[in-house]
């Protein structure tokens, strides 16, 4: 990080990319806000670089960083209010965006939602920012690359492809009440797809990590290239229910979805699963097996997330399903004031309590099922229910009489992650994984489950 007079010596402007310290962020906003002649002024500086290698059919085909931060100027008068983002951090492009903002904010609508800046807040310190990951270099990220290209060369009959991406960066906010938050942290994130050269089988595995020594890149590596081998020449299972063990991945793409739909205002207005029959919430119910406990918590030492929303709410440890309870539903600033509760921000990240069963143990103890690497292509058929539909994907194995004894045809599955969880049978280990598709640190275990809905089968391998 660079030192805040360096800052103060060159007046308002900063690179694109450039890392700020708490003081420099906090001194560039300041002034920010002092430009204002709005009734309230609340502003957002972000910046960080990203490195970042793409390989596919064994060989790397991109490689490059890229450095970027963007000022949101958010001007107030009344329940009126506008946003303006720029990237010219000069002190006109500064200015510029202040008054746009200003003058937009003049010409918009009341709005009846408007919620009041937030005055200075406390906030628990969270490390999410290692030197091993912001001091990486092109050759180190090349490395962990080559052990996935090298191995599947040497194998003869596989390709791989993936991606890794890494950084450092910093988020702040400040407004003309009082308030400042600041938040740095780095990230580290690979995927990796191998494929058999006959086209019949694929594997994946993935790896994510504020921490770049916390990630076996060779483990990931062998993961997958043993998947794409096992998953040559799938047969055709007829779809139905069956017992299923989903992987971490393919638990972290259904049950964050769950995470995700714990609105308490769709709640109390009846357009939830957590709706209660003729009014009010399922609070206090159960509602899912007693094993399952679901809770976020930015301070968790495998999730290590901002500990603030983008309003400056401050974010604790939020246990949402305790024992198979509904504790609690996410109230935004807005609700909470109407129903007279506590906001707590929402889900920035989320964990789901493991056990102690192997993956080993849950295969052996499976007379017939099926085993799912991951998913994809998730999509919204009923929130009522919150029920989804999609594909696996990258290794689906029939297992038979405790063992796994062929690859299997990809299918296309109709399933709630609600009725998922009161289907539970076992629980492996909660691990961090490589991200799903709504984003997010996620941390989930392998669980084994009876009667997962497949309702027909897919070609794609």
């Amino acid at each position: 990080m660079s030192t805040p007079k360096s800052l103060f010596s060159r007046g308002s402007a900063l690179s694109a990319g450039e890392m700020l310290s708490r003081a420099e962020a906090q001194a560039f906003l300041e002034r920010v806000v002092k430009l204002s002649k709005a009734e309230t002024i609340g502003a957002q500086l972000a910046g960080g670089y990203q490195g970042n290698i793409r390989f596919a059919a064994n060989r790397i085909t991109t490689a490059g960083g890229v450095n970027n931060s963007t000022l949101v100027v958010q001007s107030g008068y009344g329940a009126r209010h506008a946003v303006t983002t720029t990237s010219d951090f000069s002190p006109e492009g500064i200015e510029r965006a202040v008054r746009q903002s200003e003058a937009i904010a003049k010409l918009a609508p009341e709005d009846p939602e408007n919620m009041p800046l937030l005055p200075p807040q406390q906030y628990q310190n969270v490390d999410a920012y290692f030197d091993s990951t912001a001091n990486l270099t092109a050759e180190e990220r090349a490395a962990a690359a080559r052990t996935a290209i090298d191995a599947a060369k040497a194998a003869g009959d596989l390709a791989a492809a993936g991606f890794i991406l890494e950084g450092s960066g910093y988020n702040a906010i400040a407004s003309n009440t009082g308030m400042f938050a600041y938040f740095p942290a780095t990230s580290a994130n690979y995927q990796l797809t191998v494929r058999t050269n006959d086209g019949t089988g694929s594997g994946w595995a993935g790896a994510d990590h504020p921490d770049w020594k916390q990630i076996d890149f060779k483990a990931v590596s062998d993961r997958a290239i043993t998947k794409a081998r096992a998953s040559r020449n799938p047969v055709a299972v007829e779809p139905g229910r069956y017992t299923v063990i989903l992987e971490p991945q393919a638990v972290g793409d259904l049950v964050q979805l769950l995470a995700f739909s714990l609105d308490a205002r769709s709640a109390d207005e009846g357009r939830s699963a957590f709706s209660k029959q003729g009014g009010g919430t399922k609070i206090g119910e159960k509602i899912v097996d007693p094993r399952v406990t679901i809770y976020s918590d930015p301070a968790d030492p495998q999730l290590l997330g901002q500990p603030w929303t983008d309003e400056g709410l401050p974010l604790g440890r939020e246990v949402w399903i305790e024992n198979g309870v509904l504790k609690e539903l996410q109230y935004s600033r807005f609700w909470a004031q109407k129903k007279g509760a506590r906001p707590n921000g929402g889900l920035g990240a989320v964990k789901m309590v493991g056990g102690d069963a192997t993956t080993e143990q849950m295969i052996a103890s499976t007379p017939r099922g099926i085993l799912v690497t991951r998913l994809w292509y998730l999509r919204q058929v009923d929130p009522r229910t919150v029920l989804y539909t999609g594909l696996t994907r990258d290794g689906t194995f029939l297992i038979e009489n405790g063992k796994i004894t062929k690859a299997v045809k990809n299918f296309r599955f109709n399933e709630s992650p609600l009725f998922m969880l009161n289907n539970l049978e076992a629980l492996g280990r909660a691990e961090r994984i490589a991200g799903t598709e709504s984003g997010g640190n996620v941390v989930m275990p392998t669980i084994k489950v009876r009667d997962f809905n497949f309702t027909s089968l897919s070609d794609a391998v």
